[in-house]
């Protein structure tokens, strides 16, 4: 632990499992106070909580639905009066929802651009004014390799994710100069419980087509959560989307 997030307030989007967990533990080992939201996941969520709170650190936590955009605001509301205000934002609430392109209604796919862009989109606006304020913040959006290699049978996944890089783009733009860093992470294959739906040969059979032989690891992701969100190490990145994914999509 090196303190290098030190007096700074992050609020994680689908913090309870997974990347988002595994972010929320990093940030708090680096000294963060960690707001986090989950959906119906409260023995996750506890045990994150108390985790963060043995290492010193204050944790605030709800049950949200994301695509419900006025709980979405009334969690960044309650964080934000409890801790203070946001530094960091990490946008990583998702899910997936898979089917032949043919199959898919308009209800599963509304459902997943709302939980990944619509949801992104307007927490980093709810966290913004007061970032344009204090002129400074990060604003990090957990993306996925597939918004550029592509899969069959998860075209609205793949689509939200790409989504999700484009506009990383543009407000890193918009944001740079008043000193809001705006910047993308997109992992390759990585052991997760979303993942784990897939079934027990997922990770065995998907490691050995990627060249590094092997899946990722939640933490391996977390790890550059943390660059982008620390100083000095994350302050020259500017609409970046940083791509851990063990060689399967290189650029």
């Amino acid at each position: 632990m090196t303190g290098q997030l030190t007096g700074k307030i992050a609020i994680i989007t689908g913090g309870s499992r997974g990347i988002g967990r595994a972010i929320a533990l990093l940030y708090a080992r680096e000294g963060a106070d960690i707001a986090f939201c989950h959906l119906h996941d409260a023995e996750g969520a506890a045990e994150v909580a108390a985790k963060v709170e043995a290492l010193g650190r204050r944790c605030f936590h709800a049950d949200v639905d994301v695509a419900e955009l006025h709980a979405l605001r009334a969690f960044i509301t309650g964080a934000e009066a409890t801790l203070g205000p946001c530094d960091i934002l990490v946008n990583n609430a998702g899910l997936n929802l898979r089917g032949p392109f043919e199959t898919i209604t308009e209800e599963q796919f509304d459902r997943v651009m709302s939980v990944h862009v619509r949801a992104s989109f307007f927490a980093a606006q709810a966290v913004w004014p007061g970032m344009v304020a204090r002129g400074r913040g990060r604003i990090i959006t957990t993306a996925s390799q597939l918004a550029f290699k592509g899969a069959p049978n998860i075209v609205p996944y793949c689509m939200a994710k790409a989504a999700l890089v484009g506009m990383t783009r543009a407000l890193a733009r918009e944001g740079a100069p008043k000193g809001i860093l705006v910047n993308a992470i997109a992992p390759g294959p990585v052991e997760t419980d979303l993942t784990a739906q897939l079934g027990p040969e997922w990770a065995a059979q998907t490691g050995a087509a990627l060249p590094i032989g092997r899946v990722g690891q939640p933490e391996e992701i977390a790890a550059a959560a943390l660059l982008l969100a620390s100083s000095p190490g994350g302050d020259f990145f500017v609409g970046a989307t940083l791509s851990p994914n063990g060689g399967d999509v290189m650029h």
